[in-house]
């Protein structure tokens, strides 16, 4: 707890000796962030929602249009299925992308189109199985 000011001192100094004393003591080496910039907005306009927006960049979380994050999720579900180590498991990634793939397609929320239609289990299999085959490993071409 700090100390409690003294009469007849005013406030200023009071407050700037507390800060000096807090240096000397190394109150704020190795603060996060210390040294680092101040981020500057790139635009100059009043966002009167910028600390959330900072909140949740600093916490990795982005808010996306439902079909837009289903775009994303379907692109990392055909990254996780090159890498599956099994045809069971690249068999139940794409099953389960395409129930939510047809589920918005018959039920459209609000935003941009979705674009994607149900991926082709088979061929996705066949993929799999030549990347295996191959040592590539590599997710090229998948889904077109």
């Amino acid at each position: 707890m700090t100390e409690r000011k003294p009469p007849g001192v005013s406030f200023e100094s009071f407050v700037d000796k507390q800060i000096r004393d807090a240096e000397r003591r190394g109150d704020f080496d190795s603060l996060p962030g210390a040294g680092a910039p101040l981020s500057s907005p790139s635009d100059l306009t009043y966002d009167e929602n910028w600390w959330i927006k900072q909140k949740l960049a600093r916490e990795g979380f982005s808010v996306l249009p439902p079909t837009l994050a289903l775009r994303k999720e379907a692109e990392d579900a055909l990254e996780a299925a090159a890498k599956a180590p099994s045809e069971r498991l690249v068999r139940r990634i794409v099953t389960e992308i395409n129930a939510k793939i047809s589920d918005m397609m018959f039920k459209p929320p609000p935003g941009p189109p979705l674009g994607l239609k149900p991926y082709d289990v088979e061929e996705i299999v066949r993929q799999w199985r030549e990347g295996r085959e191959s040592g590539d490993g590599g997710a090229a071409g998948w889904g077109s």
